[in-house]
């Protein structure tokens, strides 16, 4: 019976431990987020990997965001965003390829978790630990933070962060002076802002400019990001 005794002791004192170990690690990453929550992030992993000489980042309020260059964002990145739970799974799904590689398929949420947190290593670890941080994400900003902590730490081209930046560095203007084609052009670099420009666009920036283009018109018509600006 003693021996039974200390085993029942040992596994029950290693749970206490590892429900510890669980929860300290939950709060060391739960509490960053809720902080930023009210906070604006100073820089991003990102950032702090980029070995730009010169790095522009200027933070811009939701309110001087302006909606064209938050709806031109969301129609290139992820029309889904207002609805769903930081996740696409449809999407998702699809961009699995013949060996199961994951191509793409990162919602805004994902996205701002990885730009924030992580590093741009393609990885399905660093995959669960993007999923992991943009369900604490969704779970503690409204929809409103997420876009708007998104589109200032967002890449726009080399060392260039954040819409404000990027509207100063290409167009002399302030992101909330952006007509839609301009909005457009820079969300079309989004996939990758080091091969595509926005000074010296591609054929295939400018066609990806007129989708974005397309699909904003019909988002500001049926008032898609309406909800987020309450």
């Amino acid at each position: 019976m003693r021996r039974g005794s200390k085993k029942r002791r040992f596994r029950s004192g290693l749970f206490r431990w590892a429900a510890a170990l669980l929860a300290a690690g939950l709060v060391a990453t739960w509490l960053p987020i809720w902080i930023l929550r009210f906070v604006d992030p100073p820089t991003s992993a990102f950032m702090l990997r980029d070995e730009s000489p010169r790095l522009q980042y200027e933070w811009v309020a939701w309110p001087e965001l302006g909606m064209s260059g938050a709806l031109a964002v969301v129609a290139a990145e992820d029309q889904k965003f207002p609805t769903h739970f930081g996740f696409d799974v449809a999407s998702i799904r699809d961009a699995l390829d013949a060996d199961g590689r994951l191509r793409g398929a990162s919602t805004i949420t994902q996205q701002t978790a990885k730009n924030l947190f992580l590093s741009p290593q393609r990885s399905f670890v660093r995959k669960g630990f993007e999923a992991y941080l943009a369900m604490l994400i969704e779970l503690s900003w409204p929809k409103q933070r997420t876009l708007e902590i998104y589109l200032n730490i967002a890449q726009f081209g080399p060392g260039i962060y954040g819409l404000g930046a990027a509207s100063r560095t290409y167009f002399a203007k302030s992101a909330r002076e952006l007509d839609d084609r301009e909005a457009a052009l820079l969300a079309a670099v989004l996939p990758n802002p080091i091969q595509l420009r926005v000074d010296r666009p591609s054929d295939y920036t400018r066609d990806r400019q007129a989708w974005i283009l397309g699909h904003m018109q019909r988002m500001r018509r049926e008032g898609t990001l309406a909800a987020l600006s309450d």
